[in-house]
């Protein structure tokens, strides 16, 4: 008889798709946290400098409101359609911090050996981070850009300083790295994310 008949050699009659042994045959890749912590602090940290150039470009991108001086002691009035500046300083700087979003979550994808869940947390709170301090800074530099030095005269137009009234404004950021990474996860399709060169 040879050794290969029998029933315990036989194919069994009910192995399928979840059979025991066809769950465990591929190993899925784990999540890498203890070596991409290093790498995702330099991110975050670099990113937060970021702050400084985007709050300068801000400062002198968002447009001014110009009100007239209606009065001796300093009262201002409203020139018409000169209030829709205040939307037009959040649109300016939600564009901007959406297109740094966009371009960041583009280029810490390009960190091929290092994509995952911790890198990209570490991207989305580095603009969030670098958003935040873009707000504060970019306010101050524009109220020194646009400081009124003297009392201006009564009847005379000046420049009121760009502001950004909303918190709001800064999940654009964060949104923009979300929206580039993962349409990029999800283009890519593998398991890993492509981390294995090989």
């Amino acid at each position: 008889m040879s050794e290969t008949s029998g029933p315990a050699h036989r194919p069994s009659a009910v192995a399928g798709p979840w059979s025991v042994p066809v769950l465990f045959r591929e190993r899925r890749p784990r999540v890498v946290v203890k070596a991409d912590l290093l790498p995702a602090v330099s991110v975050l940290g670099t990113l937060s400098v970021l702050s400084f150039p985007l709050a300068f470009a801000w400062s002198r991108l968002a447009p001014p409101e110009r009100v007239r001086i209606v009065a001796a002691d300093g009262t201002q009035g409203a020139l018409e359609l000169e209030s829709w500046h205040r939307f037009d300083d959040l649109a300016v700087f939600g564009l901007m911090t959406l297109g740094l979003g966009i371009v960041v979550g583009v280029v810490v994808w390009l960190l091929r050996e290092r994509r995952g869940p911790v890198v990209f947390l570490a991207a989305v709170l580095g603009v969030a981070l670098a958003s935040a301090l873009a707000m504060l800074l970019g306010v101050g530099w524009a109220n020194s850009h646009y400081a009124i030095t003297s009392a201006p005269a009564l009847g005379s137009v000046i420049e009121l300083a760009p502001r950004l009234e909303s918190w709001w404004v800064l999940l654009t950021g964060p949104l923009g790295v979300s929206i580039a990474y993962s349409l990029l996860a999800t283009w890519n399709g593998r398991d890993d994310l492509g981390r294995r060169l090989g």
